[in-house]
């Protein structure tokens, strides 16, 4: 008598990347399935013209990169630049924005979705390429109290007087909420990262900036984030000023 086997192969389920990042790759990145359960589960390496591996908690296959000359798209390369030019700015805060900027959302981590935020809010066309809106900008992002009337202005020695209201008891704002900052140096392109520098109950805190930074101009971003860090508030932009 014969007997029939039966094999239950899973869909390859394909997620469509977004639009903004799928123009952004080229044929060595191909689109790729996500699957659950196949003949043999998930597998890592090269089989055939099929790579597989597991990103973010999922196993994935994609195709071989093709082979031969490739010219992209205008729209190819603009979306490049703008994707180039978000992550160059957002690199070295990427510390600072995976604890601050929202929670992560699926496999969308905080980083993540600060970069989507910044593509798609805080660029600026301008002619060759793309800049950075430093008025719109966010070093953080969440449901805390924000600052209020914050102020700004330097001093002598690279010193920086930050200055807000005590809003403590507004919503969920605590006197003991703490002082988060970002200063940047658009001319050398180096940051000065500030974390539990002050309390929102102080109303001010002096910023002391590296020497190299006399001269220059500047721009501070502030935010408040709970003791524990787990909550933090919508940064502000507090302005530029040339360091003293």
């Amino acid at each position: 008598m014969c007997q029939c086997v039966s094999i239950c192969v899973t869909v390859l389920v394909l997620k469509p990347l977004a639009p903004t990042l799928a123009a952004c790759l080229t044929p060595n990145f191909m689109l790729m399935a996500t699957f659950e359960k196949g003949i043999l589960g998930g597998f890592s390496g090269k089989v055939g013209n099929v790579v597989g591996a597991r990103w973010r908690g999922q196993n994935i296959m994609r195709s071989l990169p093709q082979r031969g000359d490739y010219k992209p798209t205008e729209d190819q390369l603009l979306q490049r630049e703008r994707f180039k030019t978000v992550v160059t700015f957002l690199t070295p805060l990427r510390g600072l924005l995976s604890k601050y900027f929202g929670k992560k959302q699926g496999v969308k981590s905080p980083y993540n979705l600060a970069t989507a935020y910044h593509l798609t809010e805080a660029l600026t066309a301008i002619p060759g390429g793309f800049e950075i809106d430093f008025t719109k900008v966010l070093i953080s992002k969440g449901d805390l109290r924000g600052m209020e009337t914050p102020t700004l202005a330097a001093a002598a020695n690279q010193v920086l007087d930050l200055g807000w209201a005590d809003n403590s008891g507004q919503g969920n704002a605590s006197p003991l909420d703490q002082l988060v900052a970002v200063v940047f140096a658009p001319a050398t392109q180096l940051y000065q990262i500030f974390e539990f520098v002050g309390t929102r109950e102080e109303t001010a805190v002096q910023l002391t900036l590296p020497g190299f930074m006399a001269g220059q101009e500047v721009q501070v971003w502030a935010s408040f984030v709970t003791e524990t860090g787990k909550l933090a508030a919508t940064s502000t932009y507090l302005g530029a000023v040339t360091v003293l």
